[in-house]
C-alpha cells in the first residue's frame, strides 16, 4: 500500500508517494535521483550510503522511509553551497583521498557528522570514528588527512 512520507532533503521540504518497507536509500537513488549515495554492500556495514538525519550519520541502506518522516536529512548533495564545495569536500580533493571513488560520499558524510558531533578531534579519535567506512582502494591516511584539514578549516570559520 502506498503512503505519503514527507521530510527535508537537502534542506528542501520533500513528499514521496512510496510504500513504507523500502529504504530511505532506494528512495533517494531511485525517487528522487539523489545518485551520489551509493548502495554498497545492502547490510550497513561498508558506509557507502551514509547520509545524515537530524545531524547524525547513518546507513540509508538501513532505515526504512518511513521513520524518515518529518526529518531533516542531508546527502552528499547537500553540503555544497552555491557551486562552493564544503570544507570535507574540498579537503577531499586538495588531499586526494578518493581513489576509485565509491566510497567518498559515505566517507565524506560520515566525517562531516563526526565533525559535528566533534568539532577538533585527535588523529586516533577520527580514525575510531572512520573505522566502519570501508574503502576498498585503502586510502585511508589520505582520508584522515583530509579529515583533519577540514576540522580545522571548519573552525576558523566558526572563530571569524
Amino acid at each position: 500500500m502506498k503512503q505519503k512520507i514527507s521530510f527535508k532533503l537537502n534542506q528542501e521540504s520533500v513528499t514521496v508517494n512510496v510504500n513504507g518497507s523500502e529504504s530511505l536509500l532506494t528512495v533517494l537513488r531511485e525517487y528522487l535521483d539523489k545518485t551520489g549515495t551509493k548502495f554498497g554492500c545492502g547490510l550497513g556495514e561498508c558506509g557507502a550510503c551514509t547520509v545524515l538525519i537530524d545531524k547524525k550519520a547513518v546507513r540509508s541502506c538501513m532505515v526504512a522511509i518511513e521513520d524518515v518522516a518529518g526529518k531533516n536529512i542531508i546527502s552528499i548533495e547537500g553540503l555544497s553551497s552555491n557551486g562552493t564545495l564544503h570544507p570535507i569536500q574540498k579537503a577531499f580533493v586538495n588531499h586526494d583521498s578518493m581513489q576509485c571513488g565509491f566510497c567518498t560520499p559515505g566517507m565524506i558524510m560520515n566525517a562531516y557528522g563526526l565533525l559535528l558531533r566533534n568539532p577538533k578531534p585527535s588523529r586516533t579519535e577520527i580514525i575510531n570514528g572512520m573505522e566502519e567506512n570501508l574503502c576498498r582502494c585503502g586510502s585511508y591516511n589520505r582520508i584522515v588527512d583530509a579529515i583533519e584539514t577540514a576540522a580545522k578549516e571548519m573552525n576558523q570559520k566558526t572563530k571569524v
